[in-house]
């Protein structure tokens, strides 16, 4: 769409639920199927199969490093000082210089090559979720919150570094170094070593389970930042409402609750780590004893010699060492699984511009709009609009009025292609608007709010927000027309003025002539008036309503409005009650008829509403008398 875009139509008008799922709804199942995210780690993985073969190469020559200076250890003992043969000193010192030095350097290289890779797939993702998020139907935001979707782009990613990192790299790395510790440890001793292999075996059978009850907690605490997130995203977007009622206290207790929410989820999680860090400490703590006890004995009996124990004891300590890795980085990789399901769950909604049907590209529009029989629901057996039909020709205005939740919001909804209808169709130029792509239509299409959404920019690159290739005499005409002018170029920098976010710097005038001059600046073939003008005062609106008649020229309009008075002189207008089209006609038809429209219309205006004239329609001067 060039001009502005809006979240939603109307949003009082309907569910909250519509067709998504939201996106901070945990599954069904509380555990997590791993078979469906395992596709997920290896196309992750995939492409930067080399960098991650590279640096298990480099962990793999860091950890055989790593056993040197352990295994060195039973020489020194037993042969440099127990035999005394110190020309073996000077080699063995060379050696544990050297393992050292080419450690340092292969963990140096190794941070440096996966750190990088993994933060630049990082941002790879996020971009990735965030283009996705964009194309999602309006649904799915009608579902969920802003704070949650922030989440899901910045935070849910992050854990993915431990896919393609340091982290698991330095897994398979302990996983390694374990196995060769083991090796030697058989060699040194073999009844020692079983009995150590007994209880890490036993303990690993514990971790298995513990990281099965720890993944829905991390998954859980995703659903919550989410939601602290976009509560807090919410009450800093309205905080004038916030200071309004002085509700600073409640915003408070509710941002509280959240973060209590939060750090309840996070002490579980540390409760269930730290029984796994005890549990560890434990196995090391039994396994050193039983060593100990038995090594020392065989030591007596001259069936193990210093050497060959204090070398056993080193290697053991690679042999355990993996375990606590394990309890660490495989808490991190279980983090990393919860935030790539989620991740996953976004990236598997269905794009809108990726709908099979949708494979008209239509050229320059002429405007005709179409409603054939059209029924819509946003819930199955919900219906909201029943059996709608109306044509809008090019170049004329279709003003659509009735009670609040009449299916005014939704109908323009279904104009802007936000939804397809249940029953009959929406016609564009006779062309089935369900099989039209929809980069093709929306760009065709501008859109100006009652509540005019601005972006924390200049004044300049808010209205070419809708037209980022216009030239600056583009913009400054689409100024003009809109009387952006009058105001923009009293400030000192102009149209390079920071407007602030949402626009706060401006008034609602001039905020709302801003949005008109984007919607001039788009050009577009159909235009949409949302209650383009019933919060402005009428001075505002005066000027406001010369810039939009400027911009309805030529194009076909469609206007919601309550102020019946500005839609006068609309060629049709529709009333709707309870999803119908129960009136149509122009003003003076519809006043006459004395039906609903009369009555809206007398309940605004009272006794005099037939004292009031369209321009051109005043007293012999030419003055129209206007509508209190």
């Amino acid at each position: 769409m060039r001009a502005i875009r809006s979240t939603s139509f109307g949003s009082h008008e309907r569910t909250r639920t519509g067709h998504s799922r939201r996106a901070d709804t945990p599954p069904a199942k509380n555990k997590p199927n791993l078979k469906l995210i395992w596709p997920e780690v290896w196309a992750l993985i995939r492409p930067r199969r080399a960098i991650l073969l590279l640096g298990l190469i480099l962990i793999i020559i860091s950890r055989v490093a790593g056993l040197v200076l352990p295994a060195s250890t039973k020489y020194l003992i037993d042969d440099v000082i127990g035999k005394r043969q110190q020309e073996m000193l000077l080699p063995l010192f060379a050696a544990v210089l050297t393992a050292t030095a080419v450690q340092a350097a292969t963990s140096f290289a190794l941070t440096q090559l996966l750190s990088k890779s993994a933060q630049k797939l990082i941002a790879e993702m996020r971009r990735k979720v965030q283009s996705h998020i964009g194309r999602l139907s309006i649904t799915y935001f009608d579902a969920n919150k802003t704070g949650v979707l922030v989440s899901r782009i910045m935070n849910d990613v992050e854990g993915v570094r431990n896919l393609v990192g340091t982290g698991l790299v330095e897994f398979l790395g302990g996983l390694l170094t374990a196995f060769l510790a083991l090796f030697m440890l058989l060699k040194i001793n073999a009844m020692l070593t079983g009995i150590a292999l007994g209880v890490i075996l036993l303990f690993s059978v514990m971790l298995q389970r513990a990281f099965g009850t720890l993944r829905p907690i991390f998954r859980e605490r995703g659903k919550i930042t989410g939601e602290v997130s976009g509560r807090l995203t919410e009450s800093l977007a309205g905080v004038r409402v916030v200071k309004g009622y002085h509700a600073e206290e409640r915003e408070e207790g509710v941002f509280s609750q959240g973060v209590q929410r939060l750090l309840d989820n996070v002490l579980k999680s540390l409760t269930g780590v730290s029984i796994m860090s005890l549990s560890a400490t434990l196995l090391l703590g039994i396994v050193g004893a039983i060593v100990m006890y038995i090594g020392a004995k065989q030591i007596l009996a001259g069936t193990l010699t210093l050497g060959g124990f204090m070398t056993f004891t080193a290697f053991l300590a690679f042999l355990v060492a993996p375990v606590f890795q394990i309890v660490g980085i495989g808490t991190q990789l279980t983090e990393a699984l919860a935030g790539l399901e989620r991740t996953r769950e976004v990236l598997h909604e269905a794009r809108e511009d990726l709908d099979p049907k949708r494979t008209v590209a239509l050229g320059p529009l002429s405007g005709t709009v179409e409603f054939r029989s059209v029924g819509f629901e946003y819930e199955e057996g919900k219906p909201v609009l029943h059996d709608v039909s109306f044509l809008s020709k090019p170049g004329t205005v279709t003003a659509l009025v009735g009670s609040s939740g009449s299916g005014k919001s939704t109908t323009i909804g279904l104009v802007s292609a936000f939804h397809n209808p249940t029953s009959g169709a929406v016609l564009v130029d006779g062309i089935d608007l369900s099989t039209v792509r929809l980069d093709s239509y929306r760009t065709q299409l501008g859109v100006v709010l009652q509540d005019t959404f601005l972006f924390d920019g200049t004044i300049r690159e808010n209205i070419a927000f809708s037209r980022p290739g216009a030239t600056a005499q583009q913009i400054l005409e689409a100024c003009r027309i809109a009387r952006v002018d009058e105001f923009a170029e009293s400030f000192t920098d102009a149209y390079d003025t920071i407007i602030g976010e949402r626009g706060v710097r401006l008034s609602g005038g001039q905020r709302q002539r801003l949005s008109i001059a984007r919607a001039i600046l788009a050009d577009p073939r159909i235009l949409i008036l949302d209650e383009a003008t019933s919060s402005l005062d009428s001075e505002s609106e005066q000027m406001i309503q010369q810039g939009l008649s400027h911009l309805m020229k030529g194009r076909t309009t469609f206007v919601i409005a309550h102020r019946l008075s500005t839609i006068r002189r609309a060629d049709q207008i529709l009333v709707m009650e309870n999803g119908r089209i129960v009136e149509r006609g122009t003003h003076e038809e519809l006043y006459a008829a004395g039906g609903r429209y009369h009555e809206l219309y007398t309940k605004q205006h009272g006794l005099e509403a037939n004292l009031f004239l369209a321009p051109g329609e005043g007293d012999s001067n030419g003055s129209a008398v206007q509508p209190s």
